[in-house]
């Protein structure tokens, strides 16, 4: 996903076949499909402060609920009632500290890069009443969920006061009430963040090219600002006893033009600032490295204020995504999970004294490419796995005197399971939901070196059966910050893909998943190549070096490679069609990106000031590492699938890729969903542009 509906009525599916834009018929349902595709999902795992009660929402078909458990044996009840595919997100859950109450948001698009014009809300039913982003609340022992009112973004007490932002501004709804705007501030404000005793918010005041923490009081008190500065102030974290608070600090924007050509080094620092006086700190700071820059990793720094008082984050200082700890009264910082691997998912425990994390480190063949559980104390380095094999494990939460986390593996979607501190406790805490698709395959893990010596991995589906050589495929995730596995995803976009993936196997074809370069999961010094993306598209080596790969196996026709990727896999799906169309004889292109120049003037403008740095240097080297550029070599046909209310990647990439290729008279189709997102909201719309990519992938690649 770039960072990632419509009634099958709304559906506009244009396939070329003697000449672009000729349409032909729809085709029978694919045996199967369906059933692959209607795996269950859990995620946004969330626990209360201490453990008492955890949620999570969990989806199948496109239907969305959430669910609770609490009290001695974790009992889990299903909070919410939906009953269809609406299409309509449910995010942002919130649990007051001692886990009696919930909040949650119901609509919106919460991957997004921007915002619809006017604020509008996706609409992926087309649905004549026009949707809203709303906040609800609902007790987590019984009781029917409420709507408290248009907004985003919940923070809850222990006594249910409700705060939110609507428009960048703060709102308050007491138990009960109507919600009511709670103060003015200029800014746009964001990460609300309620003291230990509920009386006092701080939260996020972003002004453009700087931001503050604020703290407010009551009607009668000015909003106390903590050690404003020329810098972007963020990630406020309360001490347990309300009387300091942590934040993270970043430069200011401004200075002279940064290279665009070049990674540059992001320095940040972690402050603590007086609750009561504003007055502040700095009590940590980054190397002066590259290594030492704000991480880029999903997440960010996951401050925490930990027991001892000590702030706990995550940094990259030895080239890798670590947690460390800092005394808040300063110091040097701890490095709390030493090794070659990386850490997501982090959770303070209830008491505070360790953190919860998953890493993708273990004991078994192949862990670099999946996920387990760890706890590790927050003042010493001494990592203790909590879970281990060949299953995937990830989003660790404190639950009660255990732990609460997802688990999946090759075969098995991803849930929520529970385990207490007795051995041999760990079950699933609810009953897993019915999944009968066709068989299904454990991926294997390979590794091949592009042309420049970068070691790259994959997954690889080979379904095994039959002397005649099959056609292959080539699968490229978005991102491109991600990395898929060797099992199901934490991530829905990337299930969804794997369970693609999958089916396309049981069909016949030889399916590699590219982790290339820009991904996540092995190292900074991968994460962040030299010449990729905009700046040389070098990741589109391991493309071709998987191609390569493809082709020395056995029972791959080397002649029948095509290749498949939704958003950042799109755009490399894209530049594979353009620049070596003698390697990939067909692709699926969903939500590309076809023009970097474009991308990088929609997101950063041209300096307003005599110098321009780089400026026009790097407009040339994006486009010319765009498909677009090379689009006069483009001989191999394409589906492009697209949502055109898309608000990760502009629907018009896509427009002006096809208004291209018309004029090459290159063969296309086309697969266009009025009023749907990036990341599809309605299963019926995932459905129906699967079965296209697979019909048109066998037509182009099967004798």
């Amino acid at each position: 996903m770039w960072k990632m509906q419509v009634s099958l009525a709304a559906v506009s599916l244009a396939l070329v076949t003697l000449a672009p834009g000729a349409a032909i018929a729809a085709e029978p349902a694919l045996p199967g499909l369906e059933q692959t595709l209607a795996f269950p999902f859990a995620e946004q795992l969330t626990a209360s402060e201490h453990g008492d009660s955890i949620a999570w929402v969990a989806r199948q078909n496109g239907i969305r609920n959430i669910w609770v458990a609490s009290g001695a044996g974790f009992s889990p009840r299903r909070l919410t009632d939906t009953q269809n595919d609406d299409g309509q997100e449910l995010t942002s859950i919130a649990l007051s500290p001692d886990g009696r109450r919930i909040a949650w948001v119901r609509g919106g698009d919460h991957d997004s890069n921007w915002e619809a014009e006017g604020g509008l809300q996706p609409d992926p039913a087309s649905d004549v009443e026009q949707p809203h982003l709303a906040v609800w609340t609902a007790d987590v022992a019984g009781g029917a969920p409420r709507e408290v009112g248009e907004g985003d973004a919940p923070a809850i007490t222990d006594a249910g006061r409700i705060a939110f932002v609507r428009d960048g501004k703060v709102w308050v709804a007491e138990p009960g009430g109507k919600p009511e705007r709670l103060f003015f501030d200029r800014g746009e404000v964001q990460n609300l963040a309620w003291s230990p005793d509920g009386r006092r918010l701080a939260f996020v005041s972003g002004r453009g090219d700087h931001s503050f923490v604020g703290i407010y009081t009551g009607k009668d008190q000015p909003i106390l600002w903590l050690a404003p500065s020329t810098g972007r102030d963020d990630n406020p974290v309360w001490s347990p006893d309300g009387t300091r608070i942590g934040f993270t600090r970043r430069p200011g924007v401004g200075g002279a033009p940064e290279p665009l050509l070049e990674e540059v080094k992001q320095p940040w620092s972690i402050w603590v600032a007086d609750a009561r006086t504003g007055e502040g700190a700095q009590v940590w700071r980054s190397p002066d490295t590259m290594d030492g820059s704000w991480t880029s990793v999903p997440d960010g720094p996951t401050l925490r204020w930990a027991a001892g008082h000590r702030l706990t984050f995550r940094a990259e200082m030895d080239g890798w995504p670590h947690l460390y700890s800092v005394p808040a009264a300063g110091g040097e910082a701890m490095l709390l999970t030493p090794g070659n691997y990386m850490v997501e998912h982090v959770a303070l425990s209830g008491d505070g004294k360790s953190l919860l994390y998953s890493a993708n480190t273990g004991t078994s063949d192949g862990d670099d490419d999946r996920r387990h559980i760890f706890r590790v104390p927050v003042d010493r380095a001494a990592p203790q796995a909590l879970s281990s094999g060949d299953g995937l494990e990830w989003m660790p939460v404190p639950a009660g005197p255990g732990v609460a986390f997802v688990s999946a593996t090759a075969k098995r979607p991803p849930a929520v399971y529970w385990s207490g501190a007795a051995r041999g406790s760990e079950h699933a805490l609810v009953p897993l939901p019915a999944y009968t698709p066709g068989p299904l395959v454990v991926p294997k893990q390979v590794m091949f070196r592009a042309a420049d010596g970068v070691l790259v991995h994959g997954q690889l589906f080979d379904a095994s059966g039959g002397k005649a050589k099959k056609p292959a495929l080539i699968f490229v995730h978005g991102g491109p910050p991600r990395q898929m596995l060797l099992g199901w995803s934490y991530m829905f976009y990337y299930s969804h893909a794997y369970a693609v993936n999958q089916y396309l196997a049981s069909r016949g074809f030889v399916v590699l998943s590219v982790n290339y370069r820009l991904g996540i999961g092995y190292g900074r010094p991968f994460h962040h190549p030299k010449d990729a993306g905009a700046t040389g598209a070098s990741e589109y080596r391991d493309v071709v070096a998987g191609a390569h790969f493809l082709q020395t196996l056995q029972q791959v026709d080397p002649q029948r490679i095509g290749i498949w990727g939704g958003s950042y896999g799109g755009y490399l799906t894209a530049l594979a069609l353009a620049r070596d169309s003698d390697i990939f004889k067909a692709g699926v292109d969903f939500h590309g990106v076809h023009d970097m120049s474009r991308t990088l003037a929609e997101r950063k403008t041209p300096p307003k000031r005599y110098e321009q740095g780089d400026w026009e240097a790097a407009l040339k080297t994006a486009f010319t590492s765009s498909p677009v550029a090379d689009v006069a070599t483009w001989r191999s046909p394409v589906l492009l699938i697209h949502g055109d209310d898309d608000r990760n990647v502009r629907f018009s990439q896509t427009i002006d890729l096809a208004r291209r290729l018309d004029a090459q008279g290159v063969r296309y189709e086309e697969m266009v969903v009025p009023n749907e997102i990036h990341d599809f909201l309605r299963h019926q719309d995932w459905l129906k542009a699967d079965q296209a990519s697979v019909r048109f992938l066998e037509r182009e690649l099967k004798p």
